[in-house]
């Protein structure tokens, strides 16, 4: 395997939690929880849209590939998309606390793997890679708007 392919399935996988024998969307979008604090949340509003834009774009591109190189429509150890969906999550939040991270999380999985309308259907708008990050950017949106209500109710 080339080295730009090996590169290209690490970012995908987002390391190792690609990996996880078991459940790899959930250690990616737990990897995406521990990472945030230090990577996304520091940013500015503009700094964090301009960042899931890029991570959009950049995993579409990625998945796509990986997808040619493991022989597999949206493969379960391609996360990237996890860590877009979940980051989107908290994309408003100025200074999420540990509970509204929670929060995020456990949402975020529960609509990514329930796949209500659209986040399933819109796996096939897009070609490839971008279906892929696409059903995750919609389970955030999901997501989203529970841990925004919830925080409006003031429960954290």
């Amino acid at each position: 395997m080339r080295f730009r392919d090996a590169c290209i399935l690490a970012f995908c996988r987002l390391g190792v939690a690609g990996l996880a024998p078991k459940a790899p969307g959930t250690w990616g979008t737990a990897l995406a929880c521990l990472l945030a604090p230090f990577l996304f949340l520091p940013l500015d509003m503009g700094g964090r849209a301009l960042v899931l834009l890029l991570l959009f774009v950049l995993g579409a591109l990625a998945a796509t590939r990986a997808e040619k190189l493991l022989g597999r429509k949206d493969p379960g150890e391609v996360v990237i998309d996890e860590l877009v969906g979940v980051w989107l999550v908290l994309l408003p939040f100025a200074e999420p606390g540990f509970w509204l991270v929670v929060a995020a999380f456990v949402f975020f999985r529960i609509f990514d793997i329930a796949k209500p309308w659209p986040v399933r259907a819109s796996e096939n708008w897009l070609p490839d890679g971008f279906g892929v990050m696409l059903d995750d950017v919609l389970a955030g949106l999901w997501a989203l708007l529970c841990v925004g209500a919830l925080h409006w109710a003031g429960l954290f």
